[in-house]
């Protein structure tokens, strides 16, 4: 009987907490974006904001530049989980300075990373390779598909931007003269592929990638150095520009990942905006979550869920624990 009275105690309390939650907390509109890492983070949000907080949570398709417009001028959706700045840099530092937007945490804490990969198997077997020029010191490890006597260097889709700047970078290493061949993938799924074959043979592999990425939860990968600083006026200027004349080696820049909220959903909701400034993950943490997704082929709100059954002392951190003993409770 004691037994069951603490229990139904305890149901009480969390009980209580949730319709004390759902009496401030009302709708909220949080923007889905294409892409798995940000609806990943939109699920994330989605669960912890009914089970925790008791608002009533409606996910609104979104694409980075769609969103800002219609968070900007109309209040809708409250929250973008991961907004990608480098292709909004401008407009939304208008937003900001203005009041209509909020800026809470770089929910990707190490940014959007972009660089020239190799496995970690050949990182460990070569001590001696930690920088591209290393690498380039080497093209007998790295053999071309149809040229093994070469070595190659895997670019990205052409319709991407990345495909620009890994040609210049390419130049400017002056890879060609070192016996490199640059090797264009036509989709996402044939540089993937590369890299897949190249790791199950335990080949070299070097070129192109990013992350957070699923695939980078698969193979462990090592970015190598540049041996440069970022140049940011080389970058614009040159680097990103197809067909400059005269590239020079520069670091990519990282690319800072925001959380944004509208004023309004601001100052309504406070403790919202406390949680969406402290949920935080870093690319390590979401490329396995993100793998484990296309590995079981799930859903990306089972991948939520996932998370928040795998890493509760993360994302512990982020709540009260009122609040984080009723999501515990919801899962």
């Amino acid at each position: 009987m004691k037994s069951l009275l603490a229990a139904m105690t305890v149901l009480g309390g969390l009980c209580a907490g949730a319709g004390a939650a759902s009496a401030t907390c009302g709708p909220v509109t949080i923007a889905d974006m294409n892409w798995a890492s940000a609806g990943i983070a939109a699920q994330l949000d989605k669960f912890i904001l009914e089970k925790g907080y008791g608002c009533t949570v409606t996910l609104v398709p979104g694409d980075t530049v769609p969103t800002l417009a219609t968070m900007r001028d109309k209040a809708e959706p409250d929250i973008a989980p991961e907004m990608w700045n480098n292709t909004i840099r401008t407009p939304l530092a208008a937003a900001l300075t203005s009041g209509a937007l909020i800026q809470t945490t770089q929910i990707l804490s190490e940014g959007g990373v972009e660089g020239w990969w190799i496995p970690k198997y050949m990182a460990d077997e070569h001590r001696d390779i930690r920088t591209v020029q290393d690498a380039l010191k080497h093209p007998d490890l790295f053999p071309a598909p149809l040229a093994p006597e070469k070595g190659a260097i895997y670019n990205c889709p052409p319709q991407w931007g990345c495909s620009v700047t890994t040609a210049n970078l390419f130049r400017a290493f002056k890879a060609e003269e070192a016996g490199f061949q640059l090797i264009e993938t036509l989709s996402v799924a044939g540089l993937e592929a590369s890299i897949n074959n190249a790791t199950d043979k335990k080949i070299g592999w070097l070129g192109y990638y990013w992350a957070p990425n699923s695939l980078l939860g698969r193979h462990q990968m090592v970015r190598l150095s540049f041996g440069a600083d970022v140049d940011e006026d080389a970058w614009n200027s040159c680097i990103s520009v197809a067909g400059c004349p005269n590239p020079q080696v520069s670091s990519y820049p990282v690319t800072e990942v925001y959380t944004v909220v509208t004023r309004q959903l601001a100052e309504r909701e406070p403790e919202l905006r406390d949680y969406l400034s402290a949920r935080t993950w870093d690319n390590a943490t979401l490329n396995q979550v993100m793998a484990w997704m296309e590995e079981n082929r799930r859903t990306e709100a089972d991948a939520a869920r996932h998370f928040l059954q795998t890493y509760p002392d993360l994302w512990a951190k982020w709540v009260p624990g009122d609040v984080a003993a009723a999501i515990k409770a919801a899962l």
